[in-house]
């Protein structure tokens, strides 16, 4: 070959590897699938890497939650079984007359409101009752009362009933058909807590929970579809207890009608 062809022909070092910026090749940093490789530079998470991580952390946070959880329903289940094995013990001493310690007052409950009760329940009521002992009632109601508080309400019901089964002349006995509503209304027995509510005004006419009793039949009467009684019974209680909390919200929901 000629020399001038040679001359032509440039001068490659062959351990440069196409590297040097004279090169008439690209750097390596160059195109997609080098483009990270040798300056570096961490590449880029992919979609599909993102989705993972958020993934793998809500998969963590779900298991941390699910401890939780079961902590919680464990201790709801310890004092369930706490509470019932309180009642049966105080029931059992109520039965054979043994005097047992002083419960706490349950101020939560209403128990002072429930004091100054004067008015007699029903005749059939007062058949099956027992000699009034204040520390009694207020053991056995305390008991019920705290059934309530652990959420049995099923046990809650049958303590309840009962109680004024047996002191439906109890200073307690007010409160104790009033909470009868409630726990039946927990339940989703409407019939039931409809009954109970109704039996408050109807047995203990003068009782400071007669307006609350009034309110929640009007509610009870409202989910069972009897909405031509729930404007009567809340125009009731505005007119015979004002001022009253139940009277502001009957007030409320007739304004709503």
């Amino acid at each position: 070959m000629p020399l001038a062809v040679w001359a032509a022909v440039p001068v490659v070092d062959d351990n440069s590897g196409y590297n040097n910026s004279g090169g008439s090749y690209p750097s390596t940093g160059y195109g997609a699938s080098g483009a990270y490789a040798g300056g570096g530079v961490s590449a880029p998470v992919s979609a599909q890497g993102e989705l993972f991580n958020q993934l793998q952390q809500m998969q963590e946070q779900i298991a941390r939650q699910q401890g939780v959880i079961e902590v919680l329903q464990n201790d709801v289940s310890r004092m369930k079984q706490e509470n019932l094995e309180r009642y049966q013990e105080l029931d059992r001493r109520i039965g054979s007359g043994v005097a047992p310690a002083a419960a706490p007052d349950n101020s939560s409950a209403g128990g002072a409101s429930a004091a100054g009760n004067n008015a007699a329940p029903a005749p059939q009521a007062a058949a099956s009752s027992e000699p009034g002992d204040p520390a009694k009632e207020k053991l056995y109601y305390d008991a019920a009362f705290d059934l309530i508080k652990a959420k049995d309400f099923d046990k809650a019901s049958q303590a309840f009933t009962a109680f004024l089964r047996k002191y439906p002349n109890s200073q307690y006995a007010g409160n104790a058909q009033y909470w009868l509503g409630e726990v039946n209304l927990a339940k989703g027995d409407l019939q039931a807590a409809g009954q109970a509510f109704a039996k408050v005004s109807q047995l203990y006419p003068k009782h400071a929970k007669v307006p609350d009793s009034l309110y929640k039949l009007a509610d009870v009467e409202r989910r069972l579809g009897h909405t031509d009684k729930v404007k009567g019974i809340l125009q009731q209680v505005v007119a015979q207890y004002p001022g009253t909390s139940a009277a502001q919200l009957a007030q409320r929901d007739l304004q709503r009608m």
